[in-house]
């Protein structure tokens, strides 16, 4: 989820009271007849003062009076999350990655984690992620569960604004599948990735056995 707040925007010349939010990529605003959507790469001249983030955007210079957040917006603005670090990667996982076609993800991903396996799922996998293109392909979740640690994630890849394969359908096989949906994140311009885990109270830990 982003960030919001409630503020008063200084755009063209007007003060105009809406709400702002801060997602992964974008700044959004909207309030009165102002509707404002700008992404980080498009922004210049990016300073907080005195409660005050003030920014350059493809159509002009705006301001956002944010109070004590106008700092925090202006470092995530000027330092945003990898994707990895969005997906939490961590140097110790064992992950698996199944019709992923990005390959840029793939060769840091491999880069990151202690093993990958790309093609076929291991047991025992910190992290699946899963690329899927039509809806059919979800009947796979219920068995990819199966090779996750009892605290691993499943992330589902998809590509954004296709009917064959939409959110709904997603999260409807994540839930016949016995999963629970817990995050939602950019992947890349064209994908989305959701992610999935077991339910708490159904992750079987296995049971320690002390042999004295």
């Amino acid at each position: 989820m982003g960030a919001e707040a409630i503020c008063t925007a200084r755009f063209k010349g007007a003060a105009v009271s809406g709400k702002a939010r801060l997602e992964t990529d974008v700044l959004q605003f909207r309030g009165g007849d102002v509707r404002l959507s700008i992404p980080f790469k498009s922004m210049s001249k990016i300073a907080a003062r005195g409660g005050t983030l003030s920014l350059t955007g493809p159509d002009g210079a705006v301001s956002f009076e944010l109070g004590p957040a106008a700092l925090k917006w202006a470092d995530k603005i000027q330092h945003p999350p990898s994707r990895l670090d969005k997906i939490g990667a961590k140097p110790d996982w064992r992950a698996s990655a199944l019709g992923v076609d990005d390959q840029s993800f793939l060769t840091e991903l491999e880069r990151t984690v202690a093993q990958l396996s790309i093609g076929r799922t291991l047991k025992s996998s910190d992290a699946i992620f899963f690329g899927v293109t039509k809806e059919a392909e979800l009947a796979r979740l219920d068995a990819l569960k199966r090779s996750l640690k009892p605290n691993g994630a499943l992330w589902v890849i998809r590509p954004k604004g296709r009917p064959e394969i939409s959110e709904r359908a997603v999260m409807a096989a994540g839930k016949a599948a016995g999963l629970v949906d817990v995050k939602v994140v950019a992947f890349s311009s064209t994908h989305t990735a959701e992610k999935f885990m077991i339910p708490v109270a159904n992750r079987h830990l296995p049971v320690r056995i002390i042999d004295r």
